[in-house]
C-alpha cells in the first residue's frame, strides 16, 4: 500500500495498472503463489480507475452468451485445481448441476461478468479501485532505472515492474463524436434507460460483428414499435469461424509459433483468421435475425431493415433526433434517415501504453510502425539502463497474435508474466550478491539497495 514519498518508500515486486479479466488472473496467480508457501512472496498492488469491478458492463444484455468457452475462465488453462475457477464458482452459487444439465460450454455473459466479480472480491486486499493512474516515473539509481513510482490521486505506489493492462478504447467511425444521441455499443444498457418514457421510432446501428448483431436484437426487442436499420459494409452478417482447427490459433503454443514467426507469416496469419474474431456473428444469432427479416416481409410490417454494402457518411443532430447519412458502396447513392439514437458498434482499439509511460517512453524500443517491441514474456524492450520491467497484457497482437486482448489465453500468459517477474527478481538479488560492498555514501532505499532520484 502507498507509503509517503521520499527515500524510505517500500517497494513492492509490481503495480498493475487497470483491473479487468487480465490483471484479475494476473492477482489471482499471485494470490495462489503466495498462499502456497515455500518461497518468497510476491508484493503487488492494483490499481483500477473505476469505482468497482466491471467488464462491458454497458453489452450485458440478459440473453447474450459467452463466445469462448467456460474452460477459457481466469485459471483453468494455468491450474485445473484452481478454487478460482468458473466451476469452483457455480459451486458456491449452487448452480454446478445445472449448468452441467445445460450441456453448454459458452455460459451467459451476465453469468460469467458474476464469476469474475466473485473471483474480484476473494483478491480485493491486492485492489484500490477509484485509482486511476495519472503517471509512471522512473527511479534512478546510478544511472540506472531501477524502478517505477507509479502515480494515482496524489499517491505513490514504487514497483520494480508495471503491468499494463488498460484494456481496449471504444472506436467511432471518422467524425462521428459521442453524444446523447450517437452512442458506441459499450454504452447501450447504460444510456438505453434514458430514453424511458418515450417512444423512439428508428434506430440506426452501424456494425457487422457481434456486438452489432446483439445491439439490433436487443432494440429490435426492447422497441416494438420502432424501426431497426443495420448498417453493414458487408453483404450479410458473416459467421465466426469456431471450427476446432481454427481455434487452435488461441492456443498457449500458438503463441510461441506466432512470436517466433516472419512478419510476412504474422501478417498472413491475422488475415487468414480474423474471421475467428473480427467482424462476425454467432450463427444462432445470425439465423434469429434472418428469420426476423423473414418473418416480417410475410407479415407486411417490415421493422427490421439491413442496409447492406453501405456505410455511415455523416451524423448531424438536429431538433432532439439525429440525422444519419447512409452512402451506398455500390451505387454511391445516399439516404438520410432521421434516428432517435445512432449506435455505432465498430470496435475498440488497443490503449496506447506510451503516454501513461511519461519520458520512460522514450526508453522503450519501438518497430517501424511505432508499435511497442515486446519480449516474448509480454515485456516491453527497453534500453540497457532500464532494468525494472514494463509489462503489457493487451495492445499485443502484432507480437503474440489474436489472443493478445481476448480471455482465451488469459490464465496463462498471467503465469508467464509473473514468472517473468519472479525469474528477474532472482537474477537481480543474485547480482547485487555478487556485487562488490560499496562504501556506505548514501541513505539506503528499502527494497533496492541505494537511494532513488527522478530521471
Amino acid at each position: 500500500m502507498p507509503q509517503p514519498r521520499g527515500d524510505e518508500t517500500p517497494v513492492v515486486d509490481l503495480v498493475g495498472v487497470g483491473f479487468g479479466p487480465s490483471n484479475l488472473a494476473l492477482a489471482i496467480a499471485v494470490h495462489e503463489r503466495n498462499a502456497a508457501g515455500g518461497q518468497d512472496p510476491v508484493s503487488a498492488v492494483f490499481l483500477e480507475r473505476q469505482a468497482s469491478f466491471g467488464w462491458h458492463r454497458g453489452m450485458l444484455i440478459e440473453d447474450a452468451t459467452m463466445q469462448v468457452s467456460f474452460l477459457k475462465d481466469l485459471v483453468t488453462m494455468r491450474d485445473p485445481t484452481s478454487s478460482f475457477s468458473f466451476l469452483s464458482y457455480l459451486h458456491e452459487r449452487g448452480r454446478l448441476i445445472d449448468f452441467v444439465n445445460h450441456k453448454s460450454l459458452f455460459p451467459l455473459r451476465i453469468e460469467f461478468h458474476d464469476y469474475l466479480e466473485w473471483a474480484a472480491a476473494r483478491v480485493a486486499d491486492m485492489v484500490r479501485y477509484a485509482a486511476e493512474v495519472t503517471t509512471v516515473r522512473p527511479v534512478v539509481v546510478d544511472g540506472i532505472v531501477t524502478a517505477f513510482d507509479v502515480e494515482s490521486g496524489g499517491e505513490t505506489f514504487r514497483a520494480r515492474n508495471v503491468v499494463l493492462a488498460g484494456g481496449l478504447r471504444p472506436a467511432l467511425p471518422p467524425g462521428i463524436v459521442a453524444s446523447r444521441r450517437v452512442w458506441h455499443s459499450r454504452d447501450l444498457l447504460t444510456n438505453v434507460d434514458s430514453l424511458n418514457g418515450t417512444d423512439p421510432a428508428r434506430f440506426v446501428v452501424v456494425g457487422a460483428g457481434q456486438s452489432a448483431a446483439e445491439v439490433t436484437a436487443f432494440l429490435h426487442e426492447r422497441f416494438p414499435a420502432a424501426e431497426v436499420c443495420g448498417v453493414l459494409s458487408r453483404y450479410g452478417y458473416s459467421p465466426a469461424d469456431d471450427s476446432p482447427f481454427a481455434n487452435r490459433i488461441f492456443d498457449p503454443l500458438a503463441v510461441d509459433d506466432y512470436f517466433g514467426a516472419p512478419a510476412q507469416v504474422k501478417s498472413m496469419l491475422l488475415g487468414y483468421h480474423a474471421n475467428t474474431n473480427y467482424s462476425v456473428v454467432d450463427t444462432d444469432l445470425i439465423e434469429s435475425l434472418y428469420r426476423r427479416v423473414y418473418r416480417e416481409k410475410v407479415l407486411g410490417t417490415s421493422r427490421l431493415r439491413l442496409l447492406n454494402v453501405s456505410r455511415l457518411t455523416a451524423a448531424e443532430e438536429t431538433a432532439g433526433r439525429v440525422a444519419v447519412t447512409v452512402e451506398s458502396m455500390l451505387t454511391g447513392a445516399r439516404t438520410v434517415l432521421p434516428a432517435d439514437v445512432l449506435v455505432c458498434a465498430t470496435g475498440y482499439a488497443p490503449a496506447d501504453p506510451f503516454p501513461l509511460l511519461g519520458v520512460l517512453a522514450d526508453r522503450c524500443h519501438r518497430d517501424e510502425r511505432g508499435l511497442a517491441v515486446v519480449e516474448r514474456d509480454y515485456r516491453i524492450r527497453t534500453d540497457a539502463g532500464v532494468r525494472a520491467g514494463i509489462y503489457l497484457q493487451g495492445g499485443t497482437e502484432h507480437t503474440h497474435g489474436l489472443s493478445s486482448s481476448l480471455l482465451s489465453n488469459t490464465a496463462v500468459r498471467s503465469a508467464e508474466i509473473l514468472e517473468s517477474v519472479c525469474e528477474r527478481r532472482q537474477e537481480e538479488a543474485a547480482a547485487d550478491v555478487a556485487e562488490p560492498v560499496e562504501p556506505a555514501a548514501e541513505p539506503a532505499l528499502s527494497g533496492s539497495g541505494r537511494a532513488g532520484t527522478y530521471a
